[in-house]
């Protein structure tokens, strides 16, 4: 069902076509990188304004300034072409002057987790082989609270007034990067000093939020970064008068491949804040004139379980783009805050080498494929009780049938200078190579496994069914936790829900249980959770255990955290949110406590 504007389907193929050639022309081997694309809207849009922040405000030949200083500064301490520096700090602009500084030397720059310490941070900082650290101040405390530092492992300050560090953690820092920056030359450092620089060549490490072990730090080459944003500024039709609102955090690929990257490629603006909030969103819009929004996660489910306003539909905002948006939830954005909305919900990730992205409005789609042969994304079967991928007769992969749950894989290609369809993979070899399928549809071929299971309808409409591992067996039925999630997600006085499946002793397969948030001063209505679970699932799918936790537990990029729930599971010694459990016979949801589960799993 398509949403208030309808695109044709003409329209949307044109711009696929669009898009293609946008991918096709960036090279490898080209010498045009981060630094020259700054420096070309520096001049192209000179006094338009770039980032906005906390009442600081930096046009772009302004921020190309500030950047240049950064570039003079780091070339003086040593920093060259190929080095590995680490940057630590919140969305503010000088998170923009640091990286693009470091870009205009050719240095590679990891994007450190703001919250990461200790093991992880320590282990952030061996995967990329960072010698150097800019730190902002705001996360100094990250590494005071990490004793293994490498050895040798430079840390510069970047001081933040809105949140001092103790002067024991200031004294970890050498270099006071920002007080150096101040006094150096703005003009753009010489072109040599990135010489032999390619667009094939690293130009990020960006952590990804993987579901087991510790992240994984995805390399992503100037080229990619280009890529990224000519094809999204031609997705979305951004211009110079357009205007971002960045709320996730820059360190993850979202902010700073999809908002950051599109905002250059177009000339736009680029409204930073550190944190989301829910409370100041549509007076920051309006304030600023904000005509595009990337959300993930939770974030339009959190914007609508604000009380209703009578000026909900009086803003700017036109576009979004991202992913996670369940229909019913589509549904109600558009009808409460107007029906003007592109919404571009897509499919990806932040080291795919394929992506499929909805250009028609069709509510909960993540794109349409209309032709396949003009795409290297496939959906192949995949058998989730084995967790293996069921072969032919030859020994190869089977493609899924229409409306067919498959995994989406995209097929590496691997050509001297093109950069679309290339798999850049990660710092570490075995984490790359874990992540290729060989001999796929016949021998020697690779293919890119996403880890998410894709459904597609006769018309080629994709759509998001839910990570491998998410997606469990229950009474020998499949249940995906996005599908239940949806389902249950406009359950009234509800703010957020988190689904997954937990073992039980003396039963194949998982068991659903429900995470669920409430509203400031809503209570937990058990009977009519009970009623809505029954009304609109099937039985084996309805959560049998539910836990009411006080807080929405999320990741740094606003993605519910489901690995620590699954752990923790319905086991009291644990838990010490409050617990339920189903009773059918009752029709409602009760304590949970040893005699309740029994009757439940009796019936």
């Amino acid at each position: 069902m398509r949403s208030a504007i309808p695109i044709p389907r003409e329209a949307t193929q044109a711009k696929l076509d669009r898009r293609s050639a946008a991918s096709a022309r960036h090279r490898a081997s080209q010498t045009y990188t981060t630094a020259d694309r700054l420096e070309e809207r520096a001049q192209q849009f000179a006094d338009r304004l770039f980032i906005a922040c906390d009442g600081e405000r930096y046009s772009y030949a302004e921020t190309n300034r500030r950047v240049n200083q950064v570039a003079h500064v780091a070339h003086a301490l040593g920093v060259r072409r190929g080095d590995v520096v680490a940057l630590a700090m919140e969305n503010r602009p000088a998170f923009f002057f640091a990286w693009l500084g470091l870009a205009k030397l050719g240095a590679t720059v990891a994007f450190l987790n703001t919250h990461a310490s200790g093991k992880p941070l320590r282990h952030a900082l061996d995967a990329t082989g960072a010698t150097r650290a800019v730190i902002g101040e705001e996360c100094l405390g990250n590494f005071a609270a990490t004793p293994d530092l490498p050895a040798g492992l430079a840390c510069w300050l970047w001081p933040d007034a809105e949140r001092p560090a103790e002067p024991a953690q200031r004294g970890l820092c050498t270099q006071d990067l920002a007080a150096l920056a101040s006094e150096a030359s703005m003009q753009n450092p010489p072109a040599e000093w990135r010489a032999g620089l390619v667009a094939g060549d690293p130009a990020l490490y960006i952590f990804t939020s993987g579901t087991t072990g510790l992240p994984k730090a995805a390399i992503i080459s100037h080229a990619r970064w280009l890529i990224t944003g000519d094809v999204m500024q031609v997705t979305m039709d951004v211009g110079p008068q357009d205007c971002f609102y960045c709320f996730l955090p820059l360190y993850h690929g979202a902010a700073s491949l999809s908002a950051g990257a599109t905002a250059i490629a177009a000339g736009a603006g680029l409204l930073l804040r550190r944190k989301f909030s829910r409370r100041e969103f549509w007076s920051d819009v309006r304030r600023h004139h904000v005509t595009l929004c990337q959300y993930v996660g939770e974030i339009c489910r959190f914007l609508l379980s604000a009380p209703p306003s009578p000026d909900d539909r009086d803003h700017t905002l036109r576009k979004l783009v991202g992913a996670g948006l369940a229909p019913e939830v589509w549904h109600q954005w558009v009808e409460r805050f107007g029906d003007r909305f592109q919404i571009f919900e897509g499919w990806g990730s932040t080291e795919a080498n394929t992506n499929v992205i909805n250009l028609d409005n069709w509510v909960g789609s993540c794109g349409r494929v209309p032709f396949w042969e003009k795409t290297n994304l496939r959906l192949v079967r995949y058998d989730i009780e084995s967790d293996t991928h069921p072969r032919d007769a030859n020994g190869f992969m089977q493609l899924c049938d229409v409306n067919e749950p498959g995994e989406a894989i995209g097929m590496v290609i691997d050509l001297p200078d093109v950069v679309g369809g290339r798999f850049e993979g990660y710092t570490s070899a075995d984490a790359t190579e874990r992540k290729i399928l060989r001999n796929v549809f016949r021998e020697g071929d690779a293919w890119w496994s996403s880890g998410d299971l894709l459904r597609c309808d006769a018309d080629g409409y994709c759509w998001f069914v839910d990570r491998i591992g998410d997606t469990f067996r229950w009474k020998s039925e499949n249940v995906s936790t996005t599908e239940v999630a949806d389902v249950l997600g406009d359950f009234i006085g509800l703010d957020a829900v988190t689904i997954y499946g937990v073992q039980v002793p003396g039963h194949e397969g998982r068991a659903g249980m429900a995470a669920l948030v409430l509203q400031p001063g809503c209570e937990f209505d058990a009977a009519a959770f009970w009623a809505l679970a029954m009304a609109r699932l099937p039985r084996y799918a309805a959560p049998l255990f539910v836990r009411l936790a006080p807080t929405a537990d999320m990741t740094g990029n606003y993605k519910l955290r489901k690995v620590d729930l699954q752990r923790e599971g319905w086991d009291l010694a644990q838990v010490h949110d409050p617990l339920l459990v189903r009773d059918d016979a009752a029709q409602t949801y009760v304590p949970l406590t040893p005699a309740a589960v029994e009757r439940a799993l009796g019936g």
